[in-house]
This record gives structure tokens, C-alpha cells and sequence, in this order.
């Protein structure tokens, strides 16, 4: 069973920038892939950012060049740098991970961008 958690959400004004982290109960050096979603209202979670297990990483046109996703092994942690955020960013941030045993996801954290 892996427990994801995550923290860093908050408000902020457009053009900011904010940090996601998700840490993991599990080594995630063993995970197949991390990533993150979101959600906003009205609308189905979309993929905004993932992470494999060789290092490479993906994201949709929607947040490239404004969203990077990195890991901490040591940490068990992921995260997520967005820069330049939009009023259409705000959503429910969800980490994910995928690994031999199933998929997992986190409780999520609200991101709200707003002047």
C-alpha cells in the first residue's frame, strides 16, 4: 500500500508561481511512474504532468514551458514548479503513482488563482 500526500497549494495571484510536493510512504525509485492531475470544477481530471521511472518527463501543451515535474529519490518526494500561472489553472491537484502493485492517488490540494 503507498500513501501519497500532498502540500503546497494555496492561492495566487496570475503570472505567480507556486511548488507542489508529494511525499510517498514507498521508495519511489521503485515506482513505475509519478505525476500529477488536476481537476476543476465541471471538468474531467486532466494529466498535467508526469515522470517515468528512466526520468523522462510529459506534459500536455496546456502547461508546457510553465510546469516542471522533478523527484528527490532520497526525499521520496515529487514535485511540481508552476510559473506563470492563469486563472484556468485553479483545480484540485492530485499526485499519482504507478507502480507494480496498482495505481495510487493522493487526497489532492486546491490550487486557486485569482486576483
Amino acid at each position: 500500500q503507498v500513501q501519497l500526500v500532498e502540500s503546497g497549494g494555496g492561492l495566487v495571484q496570475p503570472g505567480g508561481s507556486l511548488r507542489l510536493s508529494c511525499a510517498a510512504s514507498g521508495s519511489i525509485f521503485s515506482f513505475d511512474a509519478m505525476g500529477w492531475s488536476r481537476q476543476a470544477p465541471g471538468k474531467q481530471r486532466e494529466l498535467v504532468a508526469q515522470i517515468l521511472t528512466g526520468g523522462r518527463t510529459d506534459y500536455p501543451d496546456s502547461v508546457k514551458g510553465r510546469f516542471t515535474i522533478s523527484r528527490d529519490s532520497a526525499k521520496n518526494t515529487v514535485y511540481l514548479q508552476m510559473s506563470i500561472l492563469k486563472p484556468e489553472d485553479t483545480a484540485i491537484y492530485y499526485c499519482w503513482a504507478s507502480t507494480r502493485d496498482g495505481d495510487y492517488w493522493g487526497q489532492g490540494t486546491q490550487v486557486t488563482v485569482s486576483s
